[in-house]
């Protein structure tokens, strides 16, 4: 497979390796960019890729609660401009409280009725699409309910009141004072989209991602030269900080820098009055994911304006 320029330079923009070792990863991988990401960290020259780093889109994220649920919405435009755009925040505050309804389900949210208009979601995006004259799409969407407890959310970045470029809902399940409950929870929101999270523990994880990651460990433990007892405990070892780094309950709260997340939860029951279950979180980055074209400055000021090139 012939390796070119804009792969070696995609595979340098997600590891911020040197053009040449990521020129010889292609190669050694027939041009696959995860196993080529693989091959640079078993060689210690690549940390985790996050996709985050790889990926970009514009639009907004939007969130909407009742009670104790709540919904999280991801609508994309082509350019930042139309996040901007008073229309269009509209009409994503709009689909994030039909979403409420949805219960995770984008056709079904899709087809909804839109609300003061005579369109569907779908269609009043279409209409909007005429009007501003720039492509979007109702991406992706997810629904937070427990019976007992609240549904906080958290907007970073955000544009206006629950509208942002990351949105957080977190689900506690408890009986006790809803007031502590809920302060609790925006601030296990705020540490979500300050670390993001895998899971809430390791039996929550992708055992697939649990998987790879273990033998990429056991890739650069053999190239230590170790034995193998002594290697396998290295393993393990790795292991556990890996899942403290990405398993929630494991990590250290970014509002005090030193509790662990699950001691910290534990410590609010005394304030809420009763057991706390955090059984739930969700959190949507704008963008991760989805690939973009590039462009140029220009080509985006002239799109919002309707202009073609």
């Amino acid at each position: 497979m012939e390796i070119t320029a804009g792969m070696v330079k995609q595979l340098r923009d997600s590891t911020g390796v040197g053009m040449m070792d990521c020129k010889k990863a292609l190669a050694e991988t027939n041009g696959d960019m995860e196993t080529a990401i693989d091959w640079l960290r078993t060689r210690g020259l690549a940390k985790a890729a996050k996709k985050a780093d790889r990926v970009a889109a514009e639009g907004l994220v939007g969130i909407a609660s009742d009670g104790t649920r709540a919904a999280v919405v991801e609508v994309n435009s082509e350019t930042d401009f139309v996040a901007r755009n008073e229309q269009f925040q509209t009409i994503v505050g709009t689909i994030a409280t039909l979403a409420l309804d949805a219960n995770g389900d984008v056709a079904k949210l899709a087809d909804m009725p839109f609300a003061g208009s005579a369109n569907t979601v779908a269609g009043e995006l279409n209409e909007a699409i005429a009007k501003i004259g720039e492509n979007m799409n109702l991406r992706r969407t997810e629904t937070v309910s427990v019976s007992d407890g609240v549904v906080e959310s958290y907007v970073h970045n955000a544009v206006k009141a629950g509208l942002g470029k990351i949105g957080i809902l977190v689900a506690l399940e408890s009986t006790g004072d809803k007031a502590a409950l809920s302060a609790l929870g925006k601030q296990l929101a705020m540490h979500i989209a300050a670390t993001n999270p895998l899971s809430i523990d390791p039996e929550d994880l992708d055992q697939e991602v649990v998987a790879r990651e273990r033998a990429i460990i056991l890739e650069q433990v053999k190239e230590s030269g170790k034995p193998a007892d002594i290697a396998e405990k290295m393993v393990d070892g790795r292991m556990r900080k890996y899942f403290e780094e990405v398993t929630l309950l494991a990590q250290t709260f970014v509002i005090d820098g030193e509790t662990k997340v699950g001691v910290a939860i534990k410590n609010a029951e005394k304030d809420v009055g009763a057991p706390i279950k955090l059984t739930k979180f969700v959190r949507y980055a704008l963008g991760e994911g989805i690939e973009k074209a590039e462009s140029d400055f220009a080509a985006e000021v002239a799109a919002t304006a309707g202009v073609k090139k």
